[in-house]
C-alpha cells in the first residue's frame, strides 16, 4: 500500500505522524471518503469542494491548491493500482504543542489512504438493516457546524456505541429539537406518498454527496423532492426508508 504524507508517497509501515499533530491532540482537522468504481473517481471534484469549504471555515491552510490537492488523489490512486476501492483523504493542522493554538502549528499535515471498506455484509443490502434511536443528541449547528466534515467524531462514536450496545448497526440522531438529524455515519432518506423526504441541513446533517446524487437522480426521474424538519413520528410513518453515505452507498 502506497500512501500520499505531505507530498510523497510511502509505505503504510513509513506513513508517521507527529504525537504533537493537532489531528490526533484535538481532532482539528477535517476529511473525505471518496469512493472509487472501475477506475474512476466518483464525485472527486464535489467532494475536494467540500474538503475545501470545511478548511476555509476551519481557517486551515494545506498548503497545496484545490488541482493539486485533485491530482495528488489521483496519482495515490494510480499507484496503488486497485480500480474499485475507497480513498480516505485526511487534513490536520499539523504538528504544534500541548496547547490548543492552532497558531502553533506551523503546517498542516496531508495523508491521503486507499483501501479497501465494507461498511455491512450483503445481506443487509439484500433485506435491509435495523436501526436504534440514540439518546446522545447531535451536537447543535450553533455550537459546531454538522456541514463542517471535522476529524472530531466523538459525538458520532457515541452514538454508534448506543446502537452497538442495542445489537443494530447504526442509529439515528436527533438534534436538540427531537428532529432527525441523520445516522452516526449516513445520511437518512424517507419516502411518503412518492415524495422524497431528507431532513433539511440546518437540522444537523452533513451534506453529503451521496446524498446529492441521489436528490439528483430522483428530480431527473421526476420525483418530488422536500428537505424539512421530519420526526420521529414522520419516519415511523414512512412507505420506505434508506441510507446513504460514500462508505455505505445505499442501504
Amino acid at each position: 500500500m502506497q500512501i500520499y504524507l505531505n507530498g510523497k508517497l510511502v509505505s503504510k509501515e513509513n506513513a508517521t505522524v507527529s504525537v504533537m499533530d493537532h489531528g490526533f491532540l484535538y481532532g482539528d482537522g477535517t476529511f473525505e471518503g471518496i469512493r472509487v468504481y472501475g477506475g474512476n473517481i466518483y464525485r472527486l471534484k464535489e467532494h475536494i469542494e467540500r474538503l475545501y469549504e470545511s478548511m476555509k471555515t476551519l481557517e486551515l491552510d494545506p498548503g497545496m491548491t484545490f488541482d493539486e490537492m485533485c491530482q495528488a488523489t489521483i496519482d495515490t490512486v494510480a499507484a496503488n493500482g486497485k480500480r474499485d476501492v475507497y480513498i480516505r483523504l485526511v487534513v490536520s493542522r499539523g504538528p504544534g504543542d500541548l496547547g490548543i493554538d492552532p497558531a502553533k502549528c506551523d503546517k498542516a499535515s496531508v495523508v491521503i489512504i486507499v483501501d479497501d471498506i465494507a461498511l455491512y455484509p450483503k445481506e443487509v443490502y439484500d433485506n435491509g438493516l435495523s436501526l436504534s434511536t440514540a439518546s446522545t443528541r447531535r451536537v447543535p449547528i450553533d455550537c459546531i457546524d454538522p456541514r463542517i466534515k471535522s476529524l472530531n467524531y466523538l459525538n458520532n462514536i457515541l452514538a454508534t456505541i448506543e446502537a452497538k450496545n442495542a445489537g443494530v448497526p447504526e442509529a439515528i440522531m436527533l438534534n436538540h429539537a427531537g428532529c432527525v438529524a441523520e445516522c452516526t455515519a449516513d445520511n437518512i432518506f424517507m419516502v411518503k406518498n412518492g415524495v422524497l423526504k431528507p431532513p433539511d441541513l440546518l437540522q444537523g446533517a452533513l451534506g453529503g454527496i451521496t446524498r446529492a446524487s441521489v436528490r439528483e437522480l430522483a428530480e431527473k426521474r421526476g420525483m418530488k423532492v422536500e428537505e424539512r424538519a421530519l420526526a420521529l413520528h414522520d419516519f415511523y410513518n414512512a412507505d420506505e426508508v434508506f441510507l446513504t453515505g460514500t462508505g455505505a452507498e445505499i442501504v
